[in-house]
């Protein structure tokens, strides 16, 4: 199966099945002293980094309209040392966006703190899957949605019902699995909440809400595969 998959436009998911394998990632495997080297490096970089736990993938596909794929669980140090050799390394990222709507039409991203890796990119409030984002050893998608939102911008998506179904855009930088959930307040109700969480953080993971009104006014720092997920919103695809 490997990695079968539609690349550079966003494509139609209806379900996700993204299992966790029991056994080592062989990139991993094969890099152990220089994944180490490279994490001491990062390290004198920027001391904040923690190493906890995420996974990449070994094979995803789109079957009938499902996403179907095999990762295995890695260090952090190991996702840092792959960013730089990912295009020989037979292993692929995953990640998962909320796509946060207004009620008045705006989408409500965020723009990533100076301690983090994506410093002063912006996206949707996102992390990479973890361990804990497995259930029975498949991936709960929607949690690790959530969970994020909550953690990087203290809003609660758990009473929401999101749009039927997943959409997914897939490049170089890997696959973002993302579903809309519309909320209930206008735009700038939504920012004002968010900066209100952000000042009561010790250390937020963001630094301000970014929300785009359209997709020919774009913020400064946009990643990538943002700029396809919003012109597709706003039917510039």
């Amino acid at each position: 199966m490997a990695f079968d998959l539609p690349r550079e436009r966003v494509f139609q998911v209806s379900d996700v099945d993204v299992r966790l394998a029991g056994e080592p990632l062989a990139f991993e495997a094969a890099n152990r002293d220089a994944i180490a080297a490279n994490w001491q490096a990062e390290l004198e970089a920027n001391p904040a980094l923690f190493n906890g736990r995420s996974v990449l993938l070994s094979s995803l596909a789109l079957r009938d309209g499902r996403l179907v794929g095999r990762c295995h669980e890695i260090g952090y140090s190991t996702l840092l040392y792959w960013l730089k050799h990912r295009e020989t390394s037979a292993s692929e990222h995953c990640f998962a966006h909320a796509m946060l709507i207004s009620s008045d039409g705006a989408l409500v991203a965020a723009r990533m703190a100076a301690h983090t890796v994506n410093a002063g990119k912006v996206y949707f409030a996102a992390g990479s899957f973890e361990p804990e984002d497995f259930q029975d050893g498949r991936a709960d998608v929607d949690g690790n949605m959530i969970r994020e939102v909550r953690e990087e911008t203290g809003l609660d998506l758990s009473a929401l019902q999101p749009d039927p179904g997943y959409l997914a855009y897939s490049a170089s930088i890997g696959t973002a699995i993302f579903r809309r959930y519309r909320l209930t307040e206008r735009a700038d109700e939504i920012a004002e909440q968010v900066r209100s969480f952000i000042a009561a953080e010790v250390e937020p993971e963001i630094t301000e809400p970014v929300i785009i009104r359209d997709a020919r006014n774009l913020p400064e720092g946009l990643m990538g595969h943002m700029r396809a997920i919003v012109d597709w919103h706003f039917g510039l695809a």
